[in-house]
């Protein structure tokens, strides 16, 4: 296979010569940027903009318990678009992720500038979920209105005390409608995951409504791959006299709601995935992963993104060795390398029990895992010795500490030695719930690709030759015991890509194109690491009769694609000669004159541009 290099890069902000594509400017034009990470990587999340100003949300390695200065909001005057300087930061007590909107309301209670973001729990020591509403409108000087508030239901009809704290919220967007405004946001927590509040009045928000997947009938069952249902993002417009939103359900795709009724939301269609993946067509079944998405401005088209870290898709996992030899399903993680990267590209060998795997200098509690150095495994030739760690902490009595993220796990068993990790589901109450879905995220951004996979509850009892159980809370006498050795595994990935867009009839919600760069389905760029190369959220052109998508596409940089009724093509991108890793974007207007392009970098900050090519 030939081997791509990566460019020689001065300066480079994503851990030496590895991490990203080679520098693009094609109808690109930098105008601007604002270092707000400070060194930490992975630190910088959404991007907002409003009034001259923009606003950039904070993530995980800000927390104070990963030894961060504390998560919140930087707020940048842009008005000089060359030189963006950082005029405020709004403090938070949580994890501020996809939800960043500055919105104008005016209503019998408030007038002014409101800034809405999401929070997501540091940690279980220090909860704090729901969304926060501040008044920006002076942006120098933000005042907070309400504070981590949103859906404090405990929906237990045996014990209707509300919860101390709201369910941790993933995103929000807001919209004035006259003489009342609102909110819609995701409920990471419940099967009800589309929360509607009424904030009116800002310093006293109220929650009228929750709906989701399982109330909405005529919903078409047709599902992707993996089959995960949830809310994840959404965008709300006035369109022809009505209120909607499009809410992104990562596998069932984009549902159309009516929000005219803020507090009786109305399913209206849902879109369908084009099946065999139109980009991927060795696969009956697509990836899905409906991610985030806009309407065009005349509002005929809407360009949705799909997210997905996993270039090759895990199917099998067999046990080769043992009473219990056979195969059972897997998956891969998000953020994890496949299999395919190793050099014979199949991870397989003996396997040792190592717990949960949480960093204990990070949850207090956690059993460190065992070292590659206490186990004589008799390696054959092409065999990897792999750590297998369990989905959670959840309910577990012999490990009473917060669950932690896959990457976490795996950086854990590399520190100690280990060439690979199996990461397995945990107890979820019912055999029937049992999947191969372990979670994605929380890999080291500076650190080598950990090959990583994921397997059922089933197959991790399987593997060590003992009865399965599923039961919560767990009963740590049926369990494994750390550092117990286990059968061999044998598992490897097909190339299926990493995430793209996909454009939309807006009025029928069928699938007219798809798009993405070349290298998102290379499998040249997904065996060595070029980094993430999924996209994550798009921003349309806001002038009339304008179809220009703009993209964030993590390190494949910016992106923007004209689309119509014949589909979409590339007509410009960026990527920096230091590399990028773009997750935010938003257009600012400017009359009739070419929008500023505002990208967030998580390792980096704010990007401001302008796309200078044919319109």
């Amino acid at each position: 296979m030939e081997v791509v290099n990566a460019a020689q890069a001065p300066d480079d902000q994503h851990g030496g010569q590895v991490g990203h594509l080679p520098p693009a400017r094609d109808n690109m034009r930098l105008l601007g940027k604002l270092d707000l990470a400070d060194g930490l990587q992975g630190s910088v999340t959404d991007v907002d903009a409003h009034r001259g100003f923009a606003y950039l949300g904070t993530d995980y390695p800000r927390c104070p318990e990963d030894g961060g200065p504390g998560t919140g909001v930087h707020v940048v005057d842009i008005r000089r678009p060359g030189n963006p300087k950082k005029v405020a930061f709004i403090p938070s007590g949580a994890r501020v992720g996809e939800g960043i909107h500055v919105l104008h309301v005016d209503t019998r209670r408030f007038t002014g500038d409101l800034l809405l973001f999401s929070n997501e729990s540091c940690s279980d020591e220090r909860p704090g979920g729901g969304i926060s509403i501040v008044d920006v409108t002076n942006p120098r000087n933000p005042v907070m209105l309400a504070d981590q508030v949103g859906d404090t239901d405990a929906n237990d009809p045996e014990d209707p005390t509300p919860l101390e704290e709201p369910n941790d919220v993933h995103s929000v967007m807001g919209w004035d409608a006259g003489k009342k405004a609102y909110a819609i946001l995701t409920d990471n927590f419940e099967a009800l995951d589309v929360d509607i509040m009424d904030i009116s009045n800002p310093r006293a928000p109220r929650l009228i409504a929750e709906t989701g997947y399982d109330e909405w009938a005529g919903i078409s069952p047709q599902l992707a791959h993996q089959e995960q249902i949830f809310h994840h993002d959404m965008w709300v417009k006035k369109i022809e006299g009505d209120w909607v939103a499009m809410v992104s359900y990562w596998d069932a795709g984009w549902v159309l709601l009516n929000l005219n009724n803020p507090a009786n939301p109305v399913f209206v269609k849902d879109s369908d995935y084009q099946t065999p993946d139109p980009l991927a067509p060795a696969f009956q079944l697509p990836e899905g992963n409906a991610h985030q998405g806009t309407w065009s401005s005349n509002n005929r088209f809407f360009v949705g993104t799909d997210e997905d870290f996993a270039p090759f898709r895990i199917q099998k996992l067999s046990i080769t060795t043992g009473p219990n030899a056979g195969d059972f399903d897997a998956a891969a993680v998000g953020g994890g390398a496949a299999p395919n990267t190793l050099p014979d590209q199949v991870m397989n060998g003996p396997t040792v029990y190592g717990g949960y795997g949480c960093p204990p200098d990070t949850y207090e509690g956690a059993t460190p895992v065992p070292q590659r150095s206490d186990f004589d495994l008799d390696l054959q030739r092409g065999e990897e010795a792999i750590l297998v760690l369990q989905r959670g902490p959840v309910q577990d009595p012999s490990e009473p500490t917060d669950p932690c993220f896959p990457g976490e796990k795996a950086a854990e068993a590399i520190e100690a030695g280990w060439d690979a990790v199996l990461i397995v589901q945990r107890h979820l109450g019912d055999p029937e719930l049992d999947s191969a879905f372990c979670g994605s995220g929380g890999y080291p951004e500076d650190a080598p690709p950990i090959v990583t996979a994921c397997t059922t509850h089933t197959a991790f009892h399987h593997i060590f030759n003992s009865p399965p159980a599923y039961d919560l809370p767990y009963d740590p006498a049926r369990e494994p015991d750390i550092g117990d050795v286990g059968e061999r595994i044998s598992t490897t990935g097909d190339f299926d890509g990493w995430g793209y867009a996909h454009l939309l009839n807006a009025r029928t919600l069928e699938e007219i194109d798809v798009y993405a760069p070349p290298e998102v389905h290379d499998p040249r760029f997904a065996l060595q690491n070029f980094g993430d190369l999924t996209v994550h959220e798009v921003e349309t052109d806001r002038r009339r009769g304008v179809n220009l998508a703009y993209f964030s596409w993590y390190a494949a940089g910016a992106r923007v694609a004209r689309f119509g009724p014949k589909g979409m093509r590339e007509v410009g991108s960026f990527i920096a000669p230091e590399g990028n890793n773009f997750w935010g974007v938003d257009t600012v207007k400017r009359g009739k004159r070419r929008p500023l392009l505002l990208f967030s970098d998580r390792d980096f900050g704010l990007f401001v541009m302008k796309y200078t090519g044919p319109q």
